[in-house]
């Protein structure tokens, strides 16, 4: 047919059927003048589509002009009808497409019912076409299809792998929701625009539960198919315009429109309802699976993504907390908020002190019980701020190891401890280390990389780990302070008495020294008790031939009762204010 004469047609058709006419679809309000010279039939054939009217009433198929081409016909009757069209469709793909089409997803009999599908087409050639066909049909007084206008494009299979790129960036391949990079977006639009509309939204954060179980007892394959039902039963219970990604490995994150806090709950307890009552059968066996939800309402609440998430997050770990499946709301708490504030603004300030050189070491001596003068100097850390003013290691140093940045606090004094023995070659120097650096293969690296293998320096320096660290991890432990001895280091065990270690432990660990907890020698003169326990850790300590240093030492009748006890050093104020590194020089 020519293309004056179809297009008379197509607008009929789609008059017709309560559809716009293709063009006027397609360029909107735009006026005749404004459209001259376009031409749709190219545009069409530049990217392989092809598009048509049908009456489903006389089952007549109404195509553009480049159809033939497109299509891969030549007998232009083979196209001309429903029927006709449909003995081309491969026969395993009819079923789809006679469901897709019948799907009743929408009840907006004006705008048309939307459809999609893909199928195979044999028109022509042996290995016949991939296509996609989507488009809207419109009912008749019985609710039945009448009328259809859509496109067809063929799947190329440049396009078929420009496709599964996109799906493979948008979508979670295991659950087959949005992934966390498209979740966040969602949630940054769905923010905005619940800002401009102003109108509350809200997001949940979900978790299955004991999905940690499963995997253990069953496998993660059957782990796998839990989570791939799960996600689609809490897709069922979506309302039109909510999204659903898979945010981390067993959570999903629903971004919800339109939405108060009640609402919100009642939406929650909908998902924790339709994971509860059904099971879920897998290829090994029939399960059930439980989730936990925690959720946060935008922007009344929160004002940013990474403040949602947070928020969410915190309020799903209170739901995990509990014995049932429960949705948990978040509550802001004034306290909470100020000290989360606060803990960000010291990571951010150790951050700046380590990239601005600001770090500095301050020195405090280990005198010898025997020799009454410093034998040893302690390196303890201080943070200076852009006004000059120091701030003492426990202001900071508990918050860097809770937010994962004592490692690069403990390289900042490793490369200044190194600095000081090669300034100066009478001194002997000991360093505290973290839990974390003890399984930190880089910062041993570091240490033979900063002393160049030098024993002279190697020997001077005291490696200190606290007893609750050395335990919590004794294999690691073990294998760090065995590498330690192997490169000529000594190795001392911190806060020794505060974690009860045994002195098997003590043993396995091959420290060479031990310092005693500062809470037993802080009223050593008044408490018997800590007598004792002072006493017999000495000599506990001597039989394993460990030097011993007393903390916190702070008047001359403590330096008494621990030279008696055969203490080996002293530590603590009774002996002075630790001094600045860059004076070291005079006090020696």
């Amino acid at each position: 047919m020519g293309r004056d004469t179809h297009q008379g047609r197509w607008e009929e058709a789609t008059s017709a059927s309560g559809g716009a006419p293709l063009q006027r679809q397609a360029l909107g309000d735009r006026t005749p003048s404004e459209t001259e010279g376009l031409d749709l039939v190219g545009i069409l054939s530049s990217v392989d589509e092809t598009a048509y009217v049908w009456d489903l009433a006389t089952d007549r198929l109404e195509w553009e002009s480049n159809a033939f081409a497109i299509l891969g016909v030549d007998d232009p009757s083979r196209i001309a009808t429903g029927a006709a069209y449909q003995a081309l469709i491969a026969p395993e793909h009819v079923q789809v497409r006679a469901k897709a089409m019948l799907a009743r997803n929408s009840a907006d009999g004006a705008r048309g019912i939307p459809y999609r599908m893909h199928y195979r087409l044999y028109s022509g050639g042996v290995a016949g076409l991939d296509v996609e066909d989507h488009g809207r049909w419109w009912p008749d007084m019985e609710g039945r299809p009448a009328r259809a206008r859509g496109v067809i494009r063929v799947l190329t299979e440049s396009y078929l792998r420009e496709q599964r790129s996109i799906f493979r960036s948008e979508v979670d391949e295991l659950t087959g929701q949005l992934n966390r990079a498209r979740l966040t977006d969602a949630i940054s639009a769905v923010l905005a625009r619940s800002v401009q509309k102003r109108q509350p939204c809200g997001l949940l954060m979900i978790a299955v539960k004991n999905l940690a179980v499963i995997n253990d007892t069953f496998g993660h394959a059957v782990g796998d198919e839990v989570l791939a039902s799960v996600a689609r039963r809490l897709k069922s219970k979506l309302r039109s315009g909510d999204v659903i990604g898979r945010y981390s490995s067993n959570k999903f994150g629903v971004v919800v429109r339109g939405c108060d806090p009640a609402a919100l709950r009642i939406l929650a307890e909908d998902f924790i309802k339709v994971v509860r009552d059904g099971i879920i059968r897998t290829e090994t066996c029939q399960l059930s699976a439980t989730v936990s939800i925690g959720g946060v309402v935008m922007p009344t609440q929160v004002a940013s993504v990474p403040e949602a998430l947070n928020m969410a997050l915190r309020a799903l770990e209170k739901a995990k907390s509990r014995q049932f499946d429960c949705y948990v709301p978040y509550e802001a708490s004034t306290g909470a908020e100020l000290e989360r504030t606060r803990n960000k603004a010291i990571a951010d300030s150790v951050i700046t002190a380590i990239d601005d050189r600001r770090m500095r070491l301050v020195l405090q001596p280990l005198i010898g019980a025997t020799s009454a003068r410093p034998e040893i100097y302690e390196g303890l850390l201080r943070m200076e701020r852009k006004d000059g003013a120091l701030v003492s290691a426990g202001e900071f140093i508990p918050i860097a190891e809770q937010l994962g940045l004592a490692r690069l606090v403990d390289r900042r004094t490793l490369e200044l401890a190194i600095d000081l023995l090669k300034q100066h070659e009478w001194l002997k120097l000991s360093i505290n280390v973290s839990g974390l650096t003890c399984s930190d293969r880089e910062w041993l690296v570091a240490l033979q990389r900063l002393t160049e293998g030098r024993a002279d320096i190697l020997h001077r320096l005291i490696v200190e780990i606290t007893e609750t660290a050395a335990i919590q991890d004794l294999d690691q432990s073990i294998s760090f302070v065995d590498t330690l001895k192997e490169l000529g280091c000594r190795v001392a065990i911190d806060d020794f008495g505060a974690g009860y270690t045994s002195f098997k432990h003590l043993k396995m660990l091959n420290v060479d020294m031990v310092k005693i907890d500062g809470a037993f020698v802080r009223n050593l003169t008044s408490d018997t008790t800590d007598q004792i326990f002072v006493k017999t850790m000495i000599e506990l300590a001597q039989k394993f031939n460990l030097e011993t240093v007393a903390e916190w030492v702070g008047d001359a009748r403590s330096v008494d009762h621990l030279v008696a006890a055969g203490i080996t050093y002293l530590q603590g104020y009774y002996f002075g204010m630790p001094i600045d590194a860059a004076d070291i020089g005079e006090a020696a």
